[in-house]
């Protein structure tokens, strides 16, 4: 039996999840998991349930059958294979933990996706891309091509097929153009210090205020600079008795993993986008350990 997963938003309103479930039922389909979410605040109803199609009905058809369904409620809908891999473009700049630790997770089977493309401002991880038979792009950017340099990566995005480009500590600012067109399609990720320790070395000046907890914060790119919808946080404690390059060390460690999960709940279409919020919900049990690991 195939693992499907169906995802929805919609106005709330009476009868939904009942006609969810039924269309379901109706084409031989079996639910194994299902989340949900109405939110009062702004009237929209949230859903994800996963299921096994008993008796082989193809995503094609599920998608084609359920327009009748759908069209009263007003849904938003999209149908799933779970054994779909995702298409990803990865930018970096001269931090490469993030870069690092996205590659090994691919490498053992911990994030399902395909990593088609790295680009950087900077040659420094070339080598250890090439090494694992993924194309490496080398675009330099200045203040006076910076149109030129995002216009060759956005022919990467789209030559590829790429639906989500990740920022894994890329340094460079990207254009409101480019963030309009993709969207809630690229994932950054940043230390948690922002607004008050801006600049260059927030551990040093975190450190030097004898701040307690380190964190980081994951989000969707938008034309406001690191204000996106926020998917995935984390902290960790830190003492006195530790030094500015310890506050680094854990910093990059707590980064690595915020990100990852993010990117885990972007791929498996956990994560719905609600005005300057985000609905995440949580992982399947069979996908958890995958996600949590460190």
């Amino acid at each position: 039996m195939t693992n499907l997963f169906l995802t929805v938003t919609c106005p709330s309103t009476r009868g939904v999840v009942a006609a969810i479930t039924a269309y379901l039922a109706d084409h031989g389909c079996n639910i194994t998991d299902s989340s949900q979410f109405d939110d009062p605040e702004t009237g929209a109803f949230f859903m994800r349930i996963s299921f096994k199609s008993e008796e082989g009905a193809d995503l094609a058809s599920l998608r084609e059958g359920f327009a009748p369904t759908a069209e009263p409620f007003k849904m938003s809908y999209s149908f799933h294979d779970e054994t779909e891999r995702m298409k990803v473009v990865i930018m970096v700049s001269r931090f490469g933990h993030c870069l690092n630790d996205l590659l090994y997770r691919w490498r053992i089977g911990a994030l399902p996706i395909d990593i088609v493309a790295v680009i950087s401002n900077h040659m420094e991880y070339q080598k250890v891309v090439v090494n694992h038979d993924i194309p490496f792009h080398y675009i330099n950017v200045t203040k006076a091509n910076k149109a030129e340099a995002e216009a060759a990566q956005m022919r990467i995005v789209e030559e590829t097929g790429a639906e989500l480009i990740v920022l894994a500590r890329y340094m460079q600012v990207l254009s409101d153009d480019m963030c309009r067109k993709m969207s809630g399609k690229i994932i950054n990720i940043h230390h948690s210090f922002l607004p008050s320790f801006k600049g260059a070395n927030p551990y040093k000046q975190a450190f030097e205020r004898g701040v307690k907890l380190i964190g980081a914060t994951s989000h969707y790119v938008t034309a406001d600079l690191d204000e996106g919808p926020i998917i995935e946080q984390d902290t960790v404690r830190v003492t006195h008795a530790q030094s500015p390059s310890d506050y680094v060390s854990l910093g990059r460690d707590v980064e690595s993993q915020v990100l990852a999960r993010a990117i885990h709940a972007h791929i498996h279409r956990r994560v719905f986008l609600n005005g300057n919020r985000t609905i995440v919900f949580p992982a399947s049990p069979g996908s958890y350990a995958s996600e949590r690991m460190g």
